[in-house]
């Protein structure tokens, strides 16, 4: 290897080669003098998001359909039903069954069909590749690592790239990423230096790491060969770097090398497959199979026991007209037993309702375009609507207990506006071409003074660092304004124009300032950029007088430590009292550098970025040396208001019985602000503050302090808090008056002690705290902080519905964690929409998608599953007890035709017609009282009560069709003509009774009756008498038994027949009509009556 490649692995302090990948630029290898490191495979540039192919569809569908239990279980009966001599036909469970995989194998084909129609989109995208120096068309798939490729304005790069070459004079160009982390601001990318103009004679290799997800870190260098010279070494950075799925603007076209391809890019690396979420009725609908299935075993085992019983009384196993073949003979006594055992319970299987998961499926799927269509969720501002990204989870929005919500951007508009400055401790304040200073006016010039005030040289180096400490990268566009890749800078550089100081742009690294009519030109040396970590970013700048100058912006958590103490006296009475009032503050200092402190600074910062190991620590230790002993100059406060409705919708939440929590990134005295103007915060709200601060306060240990606070917290609202605070457990707001206030520093504490009994412990008082408070702000979170919050709250104990919202990436780990995400389709992108369950467009519609649309789905639904368990109940239950009166023979009672047609045709359509339909309350109701939600809180209509109220009103149902036919058949010739009606005719009856007493029942359940509804309910029952008339009035070829031929209509020739269906009937549903006359009205029709009786008496008197 040669001296100039041992250079290569030795910069920057690296001593051992990393994990990484060489790629030679134009696939031209390096000169000869070089070691030549032959380049592995890398992947090709097509991207893969479908689940299936062609080939794998069917297996890996049906092998995904049958781990579901109940399709597991009738596959099962199925097979019992082809294999055992049972006594109904296969078709009767067989059809059902293939009915519900048909139905969802089509769905989920359907939506991988959109899958590998998006996946083309892209891999088929047109791209320019230069070979042999002139651009050629080919598809985007077809890229591969070390192709230069060309990508014009307004276009997203189709890989991850190295940029090369920019059209641009200063060698950069513009690049949105909202696409990839929500950030919807311009963001500066920069060429590599020195490349060559012709990048066709371009002799380069490239060293990078291997691909990584974080979209903010890249580490590479660039070797750039040329003759008879040694190779220059460039570094290169996130700076250099552009993104797949970023779009190119305000540039005409740029020329980049390909990195990271296919799934191997940062994209493809970022996209998380959400994790399935399941919904509390889900797991109530499986508790509920599990005691049906204990229901059918019992029954099976019943009938069983008895059938054996009753054939060793003498003469009953062997009667003269029906004696046993040889083969029957011969057959082991508990070969038959267990094979008589799976006949009944093929007889029975129908008590467990298969199709009730189709119609559910359904009922999400059609329910889920309501939010859609809703009208009161379209935004004029950006032309559009609400999006439902899941359907499965549409009644968790009626159930939910927990809402986690960011601030800026969801509470607030992230719009930001410079109000104020401060300088050496005065105040000024803008009031068109007049400022204040402690509340007097002046009136020639924004800064002028006659009053007290800072020296004009020092006004001067405020907004000369406020011009000059930023990465806006251009003057402002007439249609546009300033671009930067933060709305906080464009807030600052604007205030300093107000102030008579213009930035004028960057252009080969000079920055332009217009003072009044004077031109200053600033060399920029360095730019420390910003991180959520140090929380402030830094400029390095030469005057023209040869001066060196750093400029300093962050947090004052961040700042003052690294300034005089002094300075800071002056500074901070101004900066907490503008959180105070809802600002976003910044510290702005200074700091003239000697020549051999910037020499020094300089030689360390570019060893630091050649670096390809521990880059980013290298470069904050370089940072942390450079920005201390600075002067501080001023602080500044940006207002973003809060968003419309804000305050009223979370009211609305409390009011619903909710716990809302804040997580921000901001500093405590904002985000305190913020949340008083939320009213989240009253003002007789006492607040509990578990902070840095608080558990500095005595210089004790932190973690003595720690467990000293948690616990006193704890006595005063937990232990000493009145009985009527822990009777309404977490659903009552009305007497609770505390509110929490942790930061991350604190939190990570409480998570992470250095015991894990401590943790533990920790955890425990942090929760109950928590839960005991109105509500809990949670500021200087990281984005994994968040989601380490919601997951704590989560997993508590009862398991609460939780729900986050927030329009930022930084929101995507909580979104993704929670029970139920939402998405703001803010100004900072659509990562969190992407990652969301649903996206609405503001905040202010989170009250009717909770309050409204939540709580009639979740009361649809869970009418639909208690409704389907009590009809199959109603339909099985006679079965079970003809057995008793036909020797225990598994002599069916119905007909294979009604078997089958029962769920699927007969009894479905009305059902799903409620459950998408149904307003048991009305949605301005709903809306206007907030305290309904909690009515349902809980899973409360899917809880053991209700559910044994439903099972043993199917009992009663059940009984009363068997008993009350079978009174009626005391009489044994009921036709006119004198015939008998046979055990066929007994069955019809008792379907026929079955059909309308469930179908009638929803009837008379339903509130809110429209069109749709009429026409299922009633087209149902005429659909079922024309089908038996039709089914029983001809011979149908392929069947061997016709046993209903004219069964019906003989039925409906008896006029004692039409009586007793009446009766049985109306004797069915009685207890629906008297009982909600004569009991006390409750629960939420209720709850709507009284409403209704106080407007009528409001407008009385």
């Amino acid at each position: 290897v040669s001296q100039s490649f041992k250079n290569f692995f030795s910069l920057g302090g690296d001593e051992r080669r990393v994990d990484s990948r060489t790629i030679y630029i134009g696939h031209r290898s390096c000169p000869a003098s070089e070691a030549f490191i032959p380049p592995p495979k890398f992947c090709d540039n097509r991207i893969v998001s479908s689940k299936y192919t062609i080939w794998n569809f069917l297996p890996k569908n049906l092998f995904e359909q049958f781990r579901r239990i109940a399709n597991f279980y009738f596959l099962i009966i199925f097979l019992v039903q082809v294999i055992v001599d049972t006594p109904t036909s296969p078709v009767t469970s067989g059809l059902p069954l293939f009915f519900v995989i048909i139905v969802t194998a089509i769905k989920q084909g359907y939506e991988d069909w959109l899958r590998h129609k998006a996946d083309n989109e892209v891999n088929k995208y047109p791209v320019k590749v230069l070979e042999d120096g002139k651009p050629v068309d080919k598809d985007s798939e077809k890229i591969k690592v070390g192709d230069v490729v060309e990508v014009k304005e307004n276009e997203t790069f189709p890989c991850d790239l190295i940029l090369l070459q920019s059209s641009r004079d200063d060698n950069t160009c513009f690049v949105t990423t909202a696409s990839l982390d929500g950030e919807s601001n311009h963001k500066t990318h920069y060429t590599v230096p020195d490349t060559e103009k012709d990048l066709d004679s371009l002799s380069a290799t490239i060293e990078c790491e291997q691909p990584q997800p974080d979209l903010y870190k890249f580490v590479g260098r660039m070797h750039i060969y040329k003759s008879n010279q040694e190779p220059a070494v460039r570094s290169l950075g996130p700076e250099n770097l552009l993104l797949k799925g970023a779009t190119l603007k305000n540039t005409q076209k740029i020329l980049g090398v390909a990195v990271y391809t296919g799934m191997e890019t940062k994209m493809a690396l970022n996209y998380q497959g959400k994790s399935q979420k399941r919904s509390v009725v889900e797991k109530s609908i499986n508790a509920f199979l599990l005691v049906y299935l204990c229901i059918l075993l019992s029954k099976a085992l019943v009938c069983t026991t008895l059938k054996y019983v009753f054939q060793n009384k003498p003469g009953q196993d062997e009667p003269w007209y029906n004696e046993k073949t040889q083969r029957e003979k011969d057959t082991n006594l508990y070969l038959k037993m267990f094979t008589d055992f799976l006949s009944f319970m093929v007889l029975f299987n129908f008590i467990i309702p298969v199709s009730m998961y189709v119609t559910v499926e359904m009922q999400k799927f059609l329910g889920s375009f309501f939010i859609g269509w809703d009208k009161d969720f379209y935004d004029p501002e950006i032309k559009e609507g609400a999006l439902v990204n899941t359907s499965d989870l549409n009644e968790e929005l009626g159930q939910v207990e927990y809402v986690f919500t960011d601030k800026t951007g969801t509470l607030t508009q992230n719009n930001m506006e410079f109000i104020e400055c401060c300088i050496d401790g005065f105040q000024y304040k803008y009031h068109d071409s007049s400022s204040e200073l402690d509340g007097f006016g002046v009136t020639y010039g924004p800064m002028s003074k006659l009053q007290q005030k800072a020296g004009w040289e020092r006004e001067e180096l405020f907004l000369r660092a406020l011009c000059l400490c930023h990465t806006v990268p251009s003057a402002p566009q007439e249609e546009k304004g300033f671009i930067a890749s933060s709305p906080d800078e464009i807030a600052l550089v604007k205030g300093a124009m107000r102030y008579g100081f213009t930035f004028m742009g960057l252009e080969s690294k000079t920055m332009k300032i217009l003072n009044k009519n004077d031109v200053e030109m600033y060399e920029l040396l360095h730019v420390l950029n910003f991180d959520p970590v140090r929380r402030r970013m830094s400029v390095i700048v030469r005057t023209r007088s040869g001066d060196t100058l750093l400029f300093c912006k962050g947090a004052d958590s961040s700042i003052f430590p690294r300034v005089k103490l002094e300075e800071v006296e002056r500074i901070r009475m101004h900066v907490e009292r503008s959180a105070t009032e809802g600002y976003r503050t910044l510290c702005v200092a200074y700091k003239c550098l000697s020549a051999e402190e910037y020499e020094h600074a300089d030689k360390g910062l570019k060893e630091a970025r050649l670096a390809l190991q521990d880059r980013e620590e290298k470069l904050t230790a370089v940072y942390n040396q450079v920005e201390t002993g600075m002067s501080l100059i001023g602080a500044t406060a940006v207002e973003d208001r809060l968003q419309e409705e804000a305050a009223e919708t979370m009211e609305a939440l409390q009011g619903a019985g909710i716990k809302v929590w804040v997580l921000t990134g901001d500093k405590m005295e904002t985000a305190k602000s913020t949340c008083y103007a939320c009213r989240l915060f009253q003002r007789n709200t006492e607040l509990l503050e578990l902070t840095v601060r608080t558990l500095e306060e005595r210089g004790r240990r932190r973690e003595d302090r720690l467990h000293e606070l948690l616990l006193e917290y704890h006595k005063k609202t937990v232990q000493d808090s009145p009985l009527a605070k822990t009777r309404y457990s977490s659903w009552s707001v009305g007497n609770q008056d505390y509110g929490f206030i942790v930061d991350g520093a604190s939190l990570t504490m409480v998570l992470n002690s250095s015991s894990d009994s401590n943790t533990s412990h920790y955890k425990n008082l942090f929760l109950q705290i928590c839960q005991n408070c109105t509500a809990v702000l949670c500021c200087r979170m990281a984005p994994l902080q968040k989601a380490q919050i919601v997951k704590l709250v989560k997993n508590s104990k009862g398991s609460p519905i939780t729900l986050s919202i927030g329009d930022g990436a930084n929101d995507v780990s909580m979104i993704l964690e929670a029970h139920v995400g939402i998405g703001i389709k803010g100004k900072e992108g659509r990562q969190a929409v992407r990652n969301s369950d649903y996206a609405i467009p503001k905040l202010k519609h989170l009250k009717k998608l909770l309050l409204a649309h939540g709580h009639l789905y979740y009361v649809r639904i869970a009418h639909l599953v208690q409704y389907f368990f009590y009809k199959n109940l109603c339909f099985i239950l006679p079965q079970f007890l003809y057995q008793f009166f036909c020797g225990y023979s598994q002599q069916p009672l119905y007909d294979a035709a009604y078997l089958t047609m029962y769920n699927i045709c007969f009894t479905s359509m009305p059902i799903l017609a409620y459950s998408l339909l149904e307003q048991h309350i009305g949605m301005e109701v709903l809306l206007c009282n907030a305290t309904l939600y909690s009515d349902i809180a809980k899973n409360a209509m899917l809880r053991w009560p209700p559910f044994i109220y439903w099972t043993l009103l199917g009992v009663y149902h059940g009984l009363l069709f068997f008993f009350g036919v079978r009174l009626l058949f005391g009489n044994l010739a009921l036709p006119d003509n004198g015939q008998v009606f046979g055990n066929w005719s007994y069955g019809t009856i008792v379907f026929t009774v079955l059909v309308f007493t469930v179908t009638l029942k929803l009837a008379l359940d339903t509130r809110h009756w429209t069109w749709i509804n009429h026409f299922v309910i009633w087209g149902s029952l005429a659909f079922y008498v024309l089908f038996s008339l039709f089914w029983g009035g001809i011979i149908w070829p392929f069947l061997s038994q016709q046993r209903l031929y004219f069964v019906f209509a003989n039925m409906l020739s008896s006029v004692s027949t039409w009586l007793v269906m009446i009766l049985l009937v109306l004797l069915s549903l009685l207890p629906e009509i008297l009982l909600p006359v004569l009991r006390k009205p409750r629960g939420p029709h209720a709850r709507q009556v009284q409403l209704k009786q106080t407007r009528t008496q409001t407008l009385y008197f």
